[in-house]
């Protein structure tokens, strides 16, 4: 289960980071460029930690995006302005919403302690992406 969590949590936070650099690249908007930005700031740290809590456990992680994410992006990038950004805010929500999920689910599961550390310091900023592009999403309706 441990190891399963760690290549998803991974396959993930690379798909994150690339959305975010076509968000910063694409976006058609301020908030959607700068949330991009973060998402690869702030996913960026997170792949770190995980890999750092990966070699510990002799975990190898994923060193490239699955395919079902990679055409997501590949969709994502033939896209820009509006289009993108709708398509980009929808996207952060499903993510976010099914990863905090998957992350909550292995923090009551994982006996790590370690892993159990990179989740619970993960989760806060996780659910503050989650709430800052629900709030971008309401404010574009």
């Amino acid at each position: 289960m441990e190891k399963t969590f760690i290549k998803k949590a991974a396959d993930g936070g690379m798909t994150e980071v690339e959305l975010g650099r076509l968000a910063a690249e694409k976006g058609g908007s301020d908030e959607v460029k700068d949330f991009g930005n973060q998402m690869v700031k702030d996913h960026s740290k997170i792949n770190d930690d995980l890999k750092e809590v990966a070699a510990k456990m002799n975990v190898t992680v994923p060193s490239g995006i699955s395919a079902k994410h990679h055409a997501a992006i590949e969709k994502m990038a033939g896209m820009s302005g509006a289009d993108f950004d709708k398509a980009y805010v929808a996207a952060m929500v499903t993510d976010h919403e099914k990863d905090i999920g998957e992350f909550e689910k292995a923090d009551k599961e994982v006996k790590n302690p370690a892993l159990k550390k990179f989740i619970e310091d993960a989760l806060p900023m996780m659910k503050d992406h989650l709430e800052k592009i629900k709030k971008f999403d309401q404010a574009k309706g």
